[in-house]
């Protein structure tokens, strides 16, 4: 079950998904505004970071950089079950082995 507000494209867009494989047929969207909330609060915060950085340049820069909003907070509200909320040398070691960074 996809949980969307009432923006008409996204009945569309999980039809064609369905159609080209990427979602199983079960899969259904259910249009309604109120049932969306949380998701909308917990992009609240990447929405505001976005335009005060005046949006992204590219697709790519897009991506890893909203990649590492979510992660982090996954970390901070503790749903990385393996690394405690206050290893803060773990978390740092966590993200970097993630992206792949020299640290």
């Amino acid at each position: 079950m996809i949980n969307v507000d009432a923006n008409p494209s996204y009945p569309r867009v999980i039809a064609d998904l369905k159609r080209i494989g990427e979602l199983v047929q079960r899969c259904r969207c259910r249009p309604v505004r109120y049932l969306n909330n949380i998701v909308e609060q917990e992009h609240r915060a990447i929405k505001r970071r976005v335009r005060a950085s005046q949006g992204f340049r590219s697709l790519d820069s897009a991506a890893r950089t909203i990649q590492g909003f979510e992660t982090v907070n996954m970390i901070r509200k503790g749903q990385v079950r393996w690394l405690p909320k206050d290893d803060i040398a773990g978390q740092a070691a966590f993200v970097a082995r993630l992206f792949g960074l020299d640290c």
